[in-house]
């Protein structure tokens, strides 16, 4: 028999009864049951129920250990009476009679709980990570995050795209956030950097005439944490594909995806015809360029019912400004006055001076409006607002105003809010979609200057003769990002592979042809000896497996992530350089200046 186990802890079934056998594991539990010890055996596979009773030649070595000891049992399987069949475990059927028992490895009092996985102390948690991961919940999940994983590689197999593996130390890119940056030993005073992403070499792969190329790509970025984006590094599903319009990329890995989310959906639906959806529609329709279409709360604009209206306070913005809007975020079954001044109160905390609201009741055969908005409007323009958005007895109305490009993020979010407390929202399917035709250019406020929106190396809508003819605000960008539940999961485009049109776009930022020939060389020149057109999209792998884990953090699908403040509990990273590793590099630290 096998020094540690003849069978995995999940193997065991009814057709095994009568055969010794022999299982490693950890100490799940060990219960007394009236001078009977039952242990909890846990391995990676699973568990098995083992049985010492006084009789045993086990029994002492089993009264001796602890939560979280690994040991080796020897034993006899026996089926367990029907009363005490476990129909929750794979092996719920049997039990594991002990006639040998031996430590292989003590444990020390634990920091943090295995069993029953109570909620703990997340800076304890990350730094016995080691232990953490032995809790069911997370096990299953990095599991998963493993299955998702090679699900995709299968499917990029059999859509007949290959992976290549791009270099980690590069280049600085402008992909929109902080670089990584390594100090080069040998050429003293530069650096290379981490990939944002692998954006360039992608690229270049479809000029050097790969066609389909694909990556579990590592990407880092000297970002700030949040929920749904880890510090420091990230994983996508990284592709790129030559002579392609945007349709195809869409109709490749729409459906794609799609197969991968149903087959770890656990039943739940899942889109199978993705809308496609444009950025201004979207922003005008849900607040958002990543909407949840859980939420069937679509947002109209009523401007013309509030346009000298007895509610002066939007009446007069009408008036005054030609770009003032107002918005409706109609609100189903919301029609109570307790929860129009709850979400009041909320969009109070948010900063907002309030926000305006109707909600219609019955008074007999009439439907009437209600609220200090309804009074002010009068009936007729209410009941028109009423007529316009579909809604009925029991239903309210909320209301925001002003320039549409300062107010829409706020009017999402209160369209979230609504879809959330009123149980509008159904969180038992994926909605997923496209967002598309992305503004190609957007106005930087802090610097006064136009800037990208997007993706830099997108290709513009109409091209070169759009960036020589038009507003640069008003150009649309062959650009997308796909969606699900609210959390973008992807970003793409259709790239611009004609040197003249790239850099005429980079001048429209501040960059003359030097400056795209010094940053961008490689791609610079690249496209001077016969480049296809191409384009491809990168799919976040983390949000992917957070949403079809359920998990709220990133940090629940990871296997040694680091904390909020970017700093890894476990192995004390970052910390101080040795001198002599300092010298090598011809560098000394300048340590932060005091504030007062």
């Amino acid at each position: 028999m096998h020094r540690y186990r003849s069978h995995t802890c999940a193997a065991l079934r009814k057709t095994d009864v009568g055969s010794t056998v022999r299982l490693s594991g950890w100490v799940h539990r060990v219960r007394d049951h009236g001078g009977v010890l039952f242990i909890d055996l846990r391995d990676h596979y699973g568990m098995t129920q083992v049985v010492a009773d006084p009789d045993s030649p086990a029994f002492k070595a089993a009264e001796s250990v602890r939560g979280e000891w690994v040991i080796r049992v020897d034993g006899v399987v026996k089926a367990r009476s029907d009363d005490t069949v476990n129909a929750g475990m794979a092996t719920g059927e049997i039990e594991l009679y002990a006639q040998d028992i031996e430590v292989l490895s003590a444990a020390k009092e634990l920091p943090l709980p295995i069993f029953g996985e109570p909620d703990y102390p997340e800076d304890v948690r990350l730094r016995y990570r080691f232990l953490d991961l032995r809790r069911e919940t997370l096990h299953k999940n990095i599991v998963k995050r493993t299955q998702i994983i090679s699900a995709m590689r299968r499917e990029m197999g059999d859509a007949g795209f290959t992976e290549y593996t791009t270099p980690i130390l590069t280049a600085s890119s402008p992909e929109g956030a902080r670089d990584f940056l390594v100090p080069s030993r040998i050429h003293p005073g530069t650096f290379y950097a981490l990939p944002q992403a692998p954006q360039q070499y992608k690229q270049l792969l479809m000029v050097a005439g790969f066609d389909r190329y694909f990556q579990i790509a590592p990407c880092f970025r000297d970002e700030d944490p949040r929920a749904d984006r880890l510090p420091g590094e990230f994983y996508q599903l990284d592709v790129e594909m030559s002579f392609v319009t945007q349709e195809d990329v869409w109709n490749t890995m729409g459906p794609m995806m799609t197969r991968i989310f149903e087959s770890f959906a656990d039943g739940k639906p899942v889109t199978k015809e993705w809308p496609r959806i444009p950025y201004d529609e979207a922003i005008r329709k849900y607040g958002s360029d990543k909407p949840d279409l859980r939420n069937p709360i679509i947002m109209e604009a009523v401007t013309d019912h509030f346009a000298g209206s007895g509610f002066k306070v939007f009446a007069n913005m009408i008036a005054s400004n030609s770009k003032v809007e107002v918005w409706a975020i109609p609100a189903k079954t919301g029609g109570s006055r307790a929860f129009c001044d709850r979400m009041n109160a909320w969009a109070q905390s948010q900063g907002q001076p309030g926000l305006g609201y109707i909600f219609w009741r019955a008074e007999g055969e009439k439907l009437e409006g209600a609220g200090p908005l309804a009074k002010n409007i009068g009936e007729e323009r209410t009941e028109a607002i009423r007529t316009q958005l579909g809604l009925g007895a029991g239903d309210a109305c909320f209301f925001v105003a002003g320039e549409p490009s300062k107010f829409y993020k706020f009017a999402g979010e209160a369209r979230n809010r609504a879809g959330e407390e009123l149980n509008l929202t159904d969180r038992d399917r994926y909605e997923l979609c496209w967002i598309v035709d992305f503004p190609f250019y957007e106005w930087n406020e802090d610097e006064k200057k136009v800037d990208f929106a997007h993706n830099p190396f997108s290709m513009p809508q109409g091209g070169i003769e759009a960036l020589h003819s038009q507003d640069p605000l008003s150009i649309k960008a062959y650009q997308y990002d796909a969606v699900c539940n609210g959390f973008e999961i992807a970003s793409g485009s259709i790239r611009n592979q004609s040197p003249d049109t790239m850099v005429a776009a980079f001048e429209k930022v501040g960059l003359s042809q030097a400056d795209v020939e010094e940053r961008f060389g490689g791609l610079y020149r690249a496209f001077q000896y016969g480049a296809p057109p191409h384009g491809g999209c990168a799919f976040g792998i983390d949000r992917i497996v957070m949403l079809l884990v359920g998990a709220r953090n990133l940090r629940e699908i990871s296997l040694f992530p680091m904390n909020q403040q970017a700093y890894d509990l476990l192995m004390g990273a970052p910390s101080p350089a040795l001198p002599a590793q300092l010298r090598e590099l011809h560098l000394r630290p300048i340590p932060p200046q005091k504030k007062d």
